[in-house]
């Protein structure tokens, strides 16, 4: 029996979450998809993937501040993920 396709999208991101190749982004994106990534709807989905699209430099400029967050990834995935990067004594790997 095959896994659904939301599931199957599901792994696919999260192996994509821990392996962009910027150590720094890796390892906030792959915290947040050990957290989140079960529970989140197509909508939700497609916010992350979005900002896996995004070169490195810049996703990790707009989660330190760094940088403005543009409009259009400026949504609850982005702040969950900002969120995990101001944690007192983060804990990286989940």
């Amino acid at each position: 029996m095959s896994d659904a396709p939301i599931e199957v999208r599901r792994k696919r991101l999260h192996f994509r979450a821990a392996r962009r190749g910027f150590k720094e982004a890796d390892a906030i994106f792959g915290a947040y998809a050990e957290m989140h990534l079960s529970g989140l709807d197509e909508a939700e989905l497609d916010s992350f993937e979005a900002l896996l699209n995004t070169p490195d430099q810049e996703v990790y400029d707009w989660l330190r501040g760094y940088a403005p967050v543009p409009p259009t990834h400026d949504t609850t995935v982005f702040h969950q993920l900002r969120a995990i990067c101001s944690r007192q004594n983060p804990t990286w790997n989940v």
